[in-house]
């Protein structure tokens, strides 16, 4: 991870988070907005926003406040909490679209603060006959002084004259809830709406940025003395404040005024309050606070991410990350959040900003939800956060944010998603390490697989001879030697089954052995990287084969089942190797485990074009497994060209009729398998000597063996196939069913 952010003079505790967050949350959107909305939705609708703007808001507060307590929280807020629990080519991305949305937000509330001015400026053209129809001639000149200002006194400013703002907030609000309005409706209709009205998710689009004051407060994080106790405090207070305040002003315009005047009049509410001019005071004193929050805030968040060392250019991290010496005020990002600023207050149009705004912002809330709840899934150790959430609030708020996203504006949505993932290239593009997000996305995969496991087992209750499938386990210690045991194991493993394929390596436990382990672990990984097998690697040591394959068949398997196969390997120029394995076939067959035995030659697998399966009438319970592994191994991309040839030795007078089962048999089991592709061989022939003489040319040849032959001749039915290319032998615990 890069350094940290670098540390501030923290001053602030957890009022200050509170109104910030709050005189954002009861600001220029509940004074200029709520009047619109409740006209063209209605009071249920509105409600319907209030409750589920804050289905997303209550889970990112709950999400932030979790996070924070997790963590040491410093200066950059969202963004530091984000970078610093996703990595930071995620974090960064969706930090610089964060800082994006909080410097446009500087723009939108200083575009509703010149909105304040509408009684001023009726009253000037009534008694001067001066007529201002633009109202950038307030804006720019406000947005100028506020820049003066803030640039030579720095957040402590705003600090003090947030107090003042939020006591002015809460008696506008008051002096509403005490007028009567001049002109209610006749009858209260909590449906009632003007003809011609917006839609359901355009209006909450307009309505949204009323709640991103959870941003707002999260942005002082590194200036406040503890912020894991100021940040949750703070920002679920503000947000339960604000859903009630909603709440009640929405029905206090329902049952004061009629749509048609809500709608015609933005500033509506000055005409319901007991004294009406608190209500543009109010509202040029909560845009006010809002903007100034704002740009304290987003200076900060770009501040953080030039610490952080994001940008490919050195120069362009130093310059954003230069502070005032002592104080450590942001002078430079506040330059360019000014400068974004003055560009959409130029743009002029609040509707235009809010939409902007909102989508930003939406995805910074989806971001911190998905956080939160990919590490409650998790479930890492390291997690210890303080303040506990849940994780199906985060899913909720996390669902909610995107999908609300696409909902009101699909082209918007798409721009902002294509925006972030241009970031992000550009962040990966200049080398940030990703160990933030690999770690979270492993803890997440290894809790599914966890879980699925033991899903898996305990609703184990089916006949596995009517539902099987392969749950392979090879040992070799020839890993290095020969590949052949490996490919035919990621070959059955591919699509049916599980493989697990482990390197024996002779001797004690000790720390040579245990090096030699760990170097192999990494050549087999290497090995399968390069094959993109789905085969689990490991290793084992013990002092002998029998003592390493008693303790292999006991393995649970990573499939969340047990084991049902293993696969043993050796050379047709080094038949001795033959022995350990065979040795301990009684140990084997008394856990259940069907036998295969590879038999590899200098032909290998050849070409992958045919596989040849051949049936004696000693294979019994062996044929439906052979026929079986044929079709499984067939399922492979590197036998994608591949056939199945079934060889039948039978007697003479039985030759037509074991045709016919074996036809059966592969229509009822629907194989891929052509009729033409079974023959049936009399067996009055050694069955080498015909198998050598069919299949010289198969590129992989399956036959049966049984325990009576092993007893009877031991390793000797392996030997005395010279021709064929590779051989597996098997042995089927028990039959198998096909169809």
């Amino acid at each position: 991870m890069a350094r940290l952010v670098s540390e501030q003079k923290a001053n602030f505790g957890t009022m200050p988070v509170f109104m910030m967050a709050v005189s954002t949350i009861l600001g220029a959107i509940l004074f200029l907005r709520f009047g619109y909305a409740v006209a063209n939705i209605g009071f249920v609708g509105v409600v319907g926003i209030i409750i589920i703007g804050h289905l997303i808001t209550f889970p990112t507060a709950m999400a932030v406040a979790e996070i924070s307590t997790n963590q040491r929280v410093r200066g950059g807020g969202a963004y530091y909490i984000i970078s610093r629990s996703f990595g930071l080519n995620i974090g960064a991305s969706i930090g610089i679209a964060l800082y994006l949305s909080q410097a446009i937000s500087v723009a939108f509330y200083v575009i509703a603060f010149a909105e304040a001015f509408d009684p001023v400026i009726a009253w000037v053209a009534d008694r001067f006959d001066i007529f201002i129809t633009d109202k950038r001639w307030i804006s720019i000149p406000a947005m100028t002084l506020l820049s003066i200002l803030f640039l030579a006194r720095g957040a402590n400013l705003g600090m003090k004259f947030l107090y003042f703002v939020v006591a002015l907030l809460f008696t506008s609000i008051a002096l509403f809830f005490a007028g009567k309005g001049s002109n209610p409706p006749e009858t209260i209709n909590l449906n009632a709406r003007v003809i011609g009205s917006d839609s359901f998710f355009y209006v909450f689009m307009i309505v949204f940025p009323a709640f991103t004051g959870l941003a707002a407060g999260l942005g002082l994080s590194g200036d406040l003395r503890e912020p894991q106790k100021s940040i949750p405090r703070g920002t679920l207070l503000a947000t339960a404040v604000g859903f009630f305040v909603y709440i009640a002003v929405a029905y206090k315009l329902t049952i004061s005024a009629t749509p048609e005047a809500m709608a015609s009049d933005q500033l509506i509410m000055g005409k319901i309050a007991l004294w009406g001019p608190i209500i543009p005071i109010g509202l040029a004193a909560a845009s006010l606070s809002s903007a100034i929050g704002s740009i304290i805030v987003a200076p900060r968040t770009l501040q953080a991410i030039g610490h952080d060392k994001v940008f490919p250019a050195r120069w362009v991290n130093r310059w954003f990350a230069r502070g005032k010496p002592g104080s450590n005020e942001p002078v430079n990002s506040s330059l360019i959040t000014i400068i974004i600023a003055f560009v959409f207050i130029f743009v002029g149009d609040i509707n235009f900003v809010a939409q902007i705004i909102t989508m930003f912002f939406l995805v910074t809330y989806g971001a911190i939800c998905l956080i939160s709840f990919l590490e409650h899934f998790a479930a890492d150790p390291s997690y210890r956060p303080t303040f506990k959430s849940r994780w199906y609030f985060s899913l909720i708020g996390a669902v909610l944010s995107f999908w609300l996203m696409f909902k009101m504006n699909a082209i918007y949505a798409i721009i902002s998603i294509l925006l972030m993932g241009i970031f992000y290239h550009m962040i990966s593009q200049s080398g940030r390490e990703k160990k933030g997000l690999v770690k979270l996305f492993r803890g997440v995969i290894f809790q599914m697989s966890r879980q699925l496991q033991v899903f898996a087992q305990r609703a184990d209750k089916e006949d596995l001879s009517s539902s099987w499938r392969p749950f392979a386990i090879c040992i070799s210690s020839d890993s290095f030697k020969r590949r052949a045991a490996f490919d035919l194991l990621r070959w059955i493993s591919f699509k049916y089954g599980f493989g697990t394929y482990i390197h024996y390596i002779k001797g004690f436990l000790n720390q040579d052995t245990n090096n030699q382990s760990k170097e192999a672990i990494n050549k087999l990984l290497n090995l399968s990287a390069g094959s993109k097998s789905r085969v689990y690697l490991d290793t084992i040591i013990s002092p002998s084969y029998t003592t390493a394959i008693a303790q292999v068949i006991q393995l649970s398997g990573i499939s969340g089942k047990g084991n049902n196969m293993i696969l043993f390997e050796y050379s047709r120029a080094e038949p001795d190797n033959l022995e350990e394995p065979i040795k301990n076939y009684d140990l084997i067959s008394s856990t259940g485990f069907d036998i295969c035995v590879l038999n590899t030659s200098y032909k290998g697998f050849g070409y992958r074009r045919e596989i040849h399966v051949w049936i004696s009438p000693q294979d019994f319970e062996n044929a439906n497994l052979m026929i079986l592994l044929a079709y499984i191994i067939l399922g492979h991309p590197d036998w994608r060209k591949g056939e199945i040839k079934i060889f039948a030795t039978v007697d003479k007078e039985q030759i037509e009729n074991k045709k016919q089962q074996l036809l059966e048999l592969i229509t009822s089991g629907r194989l891929p398998i052509s009729p033409n592709n079974i023959q049936l061989i009399s067996n009055d022939t050694a069955r080498n000597e015909v198998v050598c003489s069919h299949s010289q040319d198969a590129d992989l040849t399956i036959m049966g063996f049984t325990r009576d032959e092993l007893k009877e001749n031991g390793t000797e039915i392996f030997k005395g196939f010279k021709e064929p290319g590779n051989i597996l032998f098997v042995n089927a615990n028990k039959g198998k069913e096909i169809s």
